[in-house]
């Protein structure tokens, strides 16, 4: 299952408690302090991780918890140190505070790290406490409690392209095609309900990523349909590919998604129709595609560089649409 949004309370370990201990050997009638100190509590920390794909593991976890320190004890011992919670999160995860909705830290790279929650400090045992001129102190310090937050975890998928249209225009076939990634596939509205990343690999071995993300529908930007449980996901890709059905089989053509899909993107965020773009008209294999691909042109006399007719089941223009796609996305 995909999660791309969880609630978490995250509480860092209290500080172990100081302790009053005196020092009691035989022959030596006046022992001074030996009450150790407290040991810290532990940290709750973030860290990304490549090989983490998903917020799943923290569907079921609603608060998180760092071990506590533990007390000091005689003989000048201090106590051991509370052991650090490290929660691994998924490239792209964004961290918000959910009272302000304050984006706290965003996770762009491997490796990232980020102490949200620090160890309260431990408390003071009674020989910290002695000086030349009061050697034998009768009192010690508690730990303190370690820092708390209540944050929304985010995830936007980072990928060097984003594939754009409506549902059943063929991006799940699309991206099994150019990237040989198993998705489900039907003949239905909203067959993908998650997104699905996968990758094609240039000639020097280098990879572009690419994001097959659920179906958008018009008012996707107020949130209808899968709304911006999509359209989030594109924020971060470098390359546009808007995906068109040009057989009209659903009653649509190419031309009037193309302006409702843009139309989308500009109301959810105006930036993202700056981006570099191409246009894959699919399904071109079908008798009815004809007329579609001609009023397309018509009305969107867009360059030939950006605009590819192919069919993903057929394999048919694939091989153009993904020289192009090395193109557009060479850093």
């Amino acid at each position: 299952m995909f999660f791309d949004r969880v609630i978490l309370d995250l509480v860092a370990g209290k500080g172990g408690n100081g302790v009053v201990s005196w020092r009691r050997e035989k022959y030596i009638p006046k022992g001074g302090p030996t009450g150790g100190n407290g040991g810290r509590g532990g940290a709750v920390i973030l860290e990304s991780d490549i090989q983490v794909f998903s917020l799943e593991g923290y569907r079921n976890r609603r608060i998180l918890k760092a071990d506590d320190g533990r007390p000091g004890a005689s003989s000048s011992r201090q106590g051991r140190g509370g052991k650090d919670l490290v929660l691994k999160v998924p490239c792209g995860t964004i961290v918000k505070d959910t009272r302000t909705g304050e984006v706290i830290y965003d996770f762009v790279n491997d490796k990232d790290r980020f102490v949200i929650c620090k160890g309260g400090r431990g408390g003071r045992g009674n020989e910290s406490f002695k000086t030349p001129t009061h050697q034998a102190p009768n009192f010690c310090t508690e730990g303190t409690d370690g820092e708390s937050a209540h944050v929304e975890l985010e995830l936007k998928l980072i990928a060097d392209v984003g594939l754009v249209g409506f549902p059943n225009a063929g991006k799940s076939t699309l991206i099994t095609t150019l990237a040989q990634v198993r998705v489900k596939i039907a003949a239905y509205p909203f067959t993908t309900l998650r997104p699905n990343i996968g990758f094609i690999q240039r000639p020097d071995l280098s990879r572009v990523f690419i994001a097959d993300i659920p179906g958008i529908i018009e008012g996707a930007h107020q949130n209808r349909g899968l709304g911006f449980e999509f359209l989030r996901h594109i924020e971060r890709t470098t390359l546009l590919l808007f995906v068109l059905d040009a057989s009209g089989i659903d009653g649509r053509s190419p031309s009037h998604d193309y302006k409702i899909l843009r139309d989308e993107l500009q109301k959810y965020n105006e930036e993202m129709l700056s981006r570099p773009f191409l246009v894959v008209l699919n399904k071109v294999d079908t008798e009815e595609s004809e007329d579609h691909l001609n009023e397309f042109k018509r009305l969107y006399p867009l360059d030939k560089g950006l605009v590819f007719e192919i069919s993903a089941t057929e394999g048919t223009g694939v091989e153009l649409l993904r020289q192009a796609i090395f193109q557009k996305t060479k850093k």
